[in-house]
């Protein structure tokens, strides 16, 4: 799987030949720094003037480096795949191989630190339901109007919500069989291999 860049990372990326290929270590350093801290303007400034170059072309740097790591590390792209994506840019065979080994040295951890990131989302505990119908009202002697009431508990941070939920028993079926089939495409091929990368 490739990793495709846009015209704008494109041009950051296109920033680090101008720092020079020992560099790289360096504004290795500063995209990871960024990832577990976030941005940090005097460590550019330092590396800026460490490395003799200009501070923007440091920052186009690291950024640059940072959506190349992430992403890639996300997709637990190979070695190869790494390789082509960044072959595109132009860049030497020696430059290449110090930015494969900066993405092979850290994957693992850019994997962790974006676990981190991730947001923590509820995750279900359990759900009471109810079956109401109303058989008539003072307009209509005779009408049956059911409604499914459901009240769903989630747990979040270890806390306990509950969420309740009215709707017709129609919109229910539809809301199932939109499930299964979702349920029934994740068992595809395609499915299975974009979860074994996500993990």
């Amino acid at each position: 799987m490739l990793l495709v860049l846009s015209a704008e990372h494109r041009a950051h990326l296109g920033c680090l030949p101008r720092a020079g290929g020992a560099a790289i270590g360096e504004l290795g350093r500063l995209a990871l720094e960024q990832l577990r801290r976030g941005a940090a303007p005097r460590a550019c400034e330092t590396a800026a003037r460490k490395l003799n170059i200009g501070v923007d072309t440091i920052q186009h740097g690291v950024e640059g480096l940072v959506y190349l790591l992430t992403e890639s590390s996300k997709l637990m792209i190979s070695e190869v795949d790494f390789q082509d994506s960044i072959h595109v840019l132009g860049f030497s065979d020696e430059f290449n191989k110090s930015l494969l080994q900066l993405y092979l040295d850290n994957r693992k951890e850019i994997r962790s630190i974006l676990g981190e990131l991730a947001p923590r989302l509820p995750s279900y505990h359990s759900l009471e339901w109810r079956l109401d119908v109303q058989l008539a009202s003072r307009s209509l002697r005779q009408q049956i109007k059911p409604a499914v009431t459901m009240k769903l508990y989630l747990n979040q941070n270890e806390d306990q919500t509950a969420q309740v939920l009215q709707t017709d028993p129609a919109t229910l079926l539809h809301l199932i069989q939109q499930l299964e089939q979702a349920l029934g495409e994740m068992k595809m091929n395609h499915c299975r291999r974009i979860v074994r990368n996500m993990k």
